[in-house]
Protein backbone atom coordinates (compact mmCIF):
# COMPACT_ATOMS: atom_id res chain seq x y z
CA UNK A 1 0.00 0.00 0.00
CA UNK A 2 1.22 3.74 -1.07
CA UNK A 3 0.92 6.44 1.31
CA UNK A 4 0.63 9.99 -0.06
CA UNK A 5 1.58 13.01 1.83
CA UNK A 6 0.20 16.84 1.47
CA UNK A 7 1.10 20.00 3.20
CA UNK A 8 -1.42 23.57 3.07
CA UNK A 9 -1.26 26.27 4.40
CA UNK A 10 -4.15 28.31 5.46
CA UNK A 11 -3.30 32.28 6.75
CA UNK A 12 -5.91 34.26 8.24
CA UNK A 13 -6.29 37.61 6.02
CA UNK A 14 -9.00 39.21 7.80
CA UNK A 15 -7.86 41.26 10.73
CA UNK A 16 -8.96 44.87 10.70
CA UNK A 17 -7.25 45.81 13.36
CA UNK A 18 -9.09 44.50 16.13
CA UNK A 19 -8.87 40.81 15.94
CA UNK A 20 -12.09 38.69 16.78
CA UNK A 21 -13.46 40.63 19.31
CA UNK A 22 -16.84 40.88 17.82
CA UNK A 23 -18.54 38.41 15.21
CA UNK A 24 -18.91 41.21 12.30
CA UNK A 25 -15.43 42.74 13.03
CA UNK A 26 -13.10 40.59 11.21
CA UNK A 27 -13.29 39.13 7.38
CA UNK A 28 -13.04 35.45 6.68
CA UNK A 29 -10.79 36.29 4.13
CA UNK A 30 -7.27 33.64 3.92
CA UNK A 31 -5.04 32.47 1.81
CA UNK A 32 -4.39 28.86 0.89
CA UNK A 33 -0.47 28.60 0.04
CA UNK A 34 0.85 25.40 -1.55
CA UNK A 35 4.54 25.50 -2.12
CA UNK A 36 5.44 26.07 -5.91
CA UNK A 37 1.71 26.57 -6.76
CA UNK A 38 -0.69 29.88 -7.09
CA UNK A 39 -2.34 31.32 -4.03
CA UNK A 40 -6.03 30.70 -3.94
CA UNK A 41 -7.60 33.69 -1.94
CA UNK A 42 -10.31 32.36 0.19
CA UNK A 43 -13.47 33.36 2.32
CA UNK A 44 -16.36 31.73 4.00
CA UNK A 45 -19.58 31.85 2.23
CA UNK A 46 -21.75 35.32 1.98
CA UNK A 47 -24.57 33.52 3.92
CA UNK A 48 -22.03 33.79 6.90
CA UNK A 49 -20.14 36.96 6.14
CA UNK A 50 -17.23 36.24 3.28
CA UNK A 51 -16.84 37.82 0.53
CA UNK A 52 -18.35 36.17 -2.47
CA UNK A 53 -15.63 37.17 -5.07
CA UNK A 54 -13.02 34.78 -3.19
CA UNK A 55 -13.53 30.59 -3.30
CA UNK A 56 -15.25 29.38 0.40
CA UNK A 57 -14.41 25.83 1.64
CA UNK A 58 -17.79 24.76 0.21
CA UNK A 59 -16.99 25.68 -3.73
CA UNK A 60 -13.20 23.88 -2.89
CA UNK A 61 -15.45 20.91 -1.66
CA UNK A 62 -17.55 20.59 -4.56
CA UNK A 63 -14.59 21.57 -7.34
CA UNK A 64 -12.56 18.56 -5.24
CA UNK A 65 -15.31 16.19 -6.01
CA UNK A 66 -15.65 17.13 -9.35
CA UNK A 67 -12.07 17.40 -10.69
CA UNK A 68 -11.49 14.22 -9.17
CA UNK A 69 -13.95 12.67 -10.62
CA UNK A 70 -12.98 14.49 -14.23
CA UNK A 71 -9.59 13.23 -14.01
CA UNK A 72 -10.13 9.32 -13.27
CA UNK A 73 -12.87 9.27 -16.09
CA UNK A 74 -10.88 10.91 -18.27
CA UNK A 75 -8.40 7.97 -17.28
CA UNK A 76 -10.72 5.30 -17.84
CA UNK A 77 -11.61 6.69 -21.07
CA UNK A 78 -8.20 6.82 -22.44
CA UNK A 79 -7.67 3.36 -21.20
CA UNK A 80 -10.76 2.07 -23.15
CA UNK A 81 -9.74 4.00 -26.65
CA UNK A 82 -12.53 6.56 -26.11
CA UNK A 83 -11.90 9.79 -27.22
CA UNK A 84 -13.49 12.76 -25.03
CA UNK A 85 -13.40 15.84 -26.69
CA UNK A 86 -14.87 18.19 -24.71
CA UNK A 87 -15.76 17.58 -20.88
CA UNK A 88 -17.66 20.39 -18.61
CA UNK A 89 -19.10 19.51 -15.56
CA UNK A 90 -21.76 21.91 -13.49
CA UNK A 91 -21.80 20.23 -10.09
CA UNK A 92 -24.13 21.22 -7.80
CA UNK A 93 -24.09 20.32 -3.94
CA UNK A 94 -26.78 20.82 -0.93
CA UNK A 95 -25.11 21.21 2.81
CA UNK A 96 -27.98 21.66 5.27
CA UNK A 97 -27.45 24.28 8.49
CA UNK A 98 -28.75 23.13 11.69
CA UNK A 99 -30.33 25.29 14.45
CA UNK A 100 -27.43 24.71 16.35
CA UNK A 101 -25.19 26.25 13.53
CA UNK A 102 -23.67 23.04 12.32
CA UNK A 103 -23.42 21.70 8.77
CA UNK A 104 -23.03 19.13 6.69
CA UNK A 105 -23.36 18.15 3.03
CA UNK A 106 -25.92 16.00 2.02
CA UNK A 107 -25.32 15.27 -1.04
CA UNK A 108 -23.48 16.01 -4.43
CA UNK A 109 -24.68 15.84 -7.50
CA UNK A 110 -22.23 15.91 -11.03
CA UNK A 111 -23.64 16.76 -14.02
CA UNK A 112 -20.95 16.22 -16.45
CA UNK A 113 -21.53 17.24 -20.38
CA UNK A 114 -19.11 15.40 -22.25
CA UNK A 115 -18.40 14.92 -26.27
CA UNK A 116 -16.91 11.87 -27.44
CA UNK A 117 -15.67 11.62 -30.82
CA UNK A 118 -17.69 8.74 -32.14
CA UNK A 119 -21.23 7.31 -30.98
CA UNK A 120 -20.09 4.51 -31.06
CA UNK A 121 -18.48 4.96 -27.79
CA UNK A 122 -21.56 6.74 -26.06
CA UNK A 123 -22.62 3.08 -24.01
CA UNK A 124 -19.28 2.55 -22.48
CA UNK A 125 -18.35 6.76 -22.16
CA UNK A 126 -21.47 6.48 -19.87
CA UNK A 127 -20.93 3.45 -17.89
CA UNK A 128 -17.13 4.60 -16.98
CA UNK A 129 -18.60 7.33 -14.97
CA UNK A 130 -19.75 3.99 -11.98
CA UNK A 131 -15.84 3.15 -12.12
CA UNK A 132 -14.41 7.26 -12.07
CA UNK A 133 -16.62 7.10 -8.88
CA UNK A 134 -15.32 4.04 -7.30
CA UNK A 135 -11.62 5.28 -7.54
CA UNK A 136 -12.12 8.86 -6.87
CA UNK A 137 -10.02 9.54 -3.85
CA UNK A 138 -11.94 12.55 -2.65
CA UNK A 139 -15.52 10.80 -3.21
CA UNK A 140 -14.33 8.16 -1.42
CA UNK A 141 -13.40 10.08 1.72
CA UNK A 142 -16.99 11.58 2.16
CA UNK A 143 -19.50 10.70 4.17
CA UNK A 144 -22.80 11.88 1.83
CA UNK A 145 -23.63 10.60 -1.59
CA UNK A 146 -21.78 11.68 -4.47
CA UNK A 147 -24.65 11.11 -7.25
CA UNK A 148 -23.79 11.53 -11.16
CA UNK A 149 -25.99 12.47 -14.28
CA UNK A 150 -23.74 12.54 -17.13
CA UNK A 151 -24.56 13.74 -20.92
CA UNK A 152 -22.62 12.44 -23.66
CA UNK A 153 -23.02 13.31 -27.53
CA UNK A 154 -20.75 12.48 -29.84
CA UNK A 155 -19.28 14.85 -32.66
CA UNK A 156 -19.61 12.09 -35.44
CA UNK A 157 -21.59 8.90 -35.66
CA UNK A 158 -19.86 5.79 -36.27
CA UNK A 159 -20.03 4.43 -40.24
Amino acid sequence: MKQHSYTATVEWTGNRGTGTDHYKNYERSHRIVIDGKAAIEGSSDPAFLGDPAKHNPEDLLLTSLSSCHMLWYLHFCSVHKIIVEEYIDRATGIMVEEESGKGYFKEVTLNPSIRVKDSAMIALAIELHHKANEYCFIANSVNFPVLHRPQVTASTSQK
